[in-house]
């Protein structure tokens, strides 16, 4: 095993690790769908009652679903960027992936960049698949 097979190698896992840590963190907006849910349900009744109550609830639960599903979605997309790493294919969204790794602060900023790093290598670019190609 040559050492950017390596290097792939350890992407790849590093990879599917912030995919789990980014799926575990994705959850955290369950909270506020719970919270709309309960304000819905009259759960959260106070003294002073807003009649905006049910328009904040309805709110709370659908950007705490947005955001779950972006969450979601950036976690399966990283665990596909690992497992493609591993299969050294679709080179591109490889890097795609990398470069939004960056914003997921601490861990996914150094796998992204040394992701990129490694990706720009022309050994390493010489290693995956070409696409095929439509006749």
């Amino acid at each position: 095993m040559t050492r950017d097979e390596e290097h792939l190698r350890l992407l790849s896992i590093f990879h599917y690790v912030l995919a789990a840590l980014a799926g575990l963190f994705s959850l955290f907006p369950l909270i506020h769908i719970t919270i709309g849910v309960l304000m819905l349900s009259g759960r959260f009744e106070s003294q002073n009652q807003a009649p905006d109550e049910r328009l904040f609830g309805w709110m709370f639960i659908a950007m705490g679903s947005a955001f779950l599903a972006a969450g979601i979605a950036f976690s399966v997309c990283l665990a596909l960027a690992g497992r493609y790493l591993s299969q050294r294919g679709h080179y591109m969204f490889c890097l795609v992936m990398a470069a939004l790794a960056c914003m997921f602060v601490p861990f996914g900023t150094v796998l992204g960049v040394l992701t990129i790093i490694t990706l720009q290598k022309e050994s390493v670019r010489q290693l995956f698949v070409p696409p095929p190609s439509f006749q």
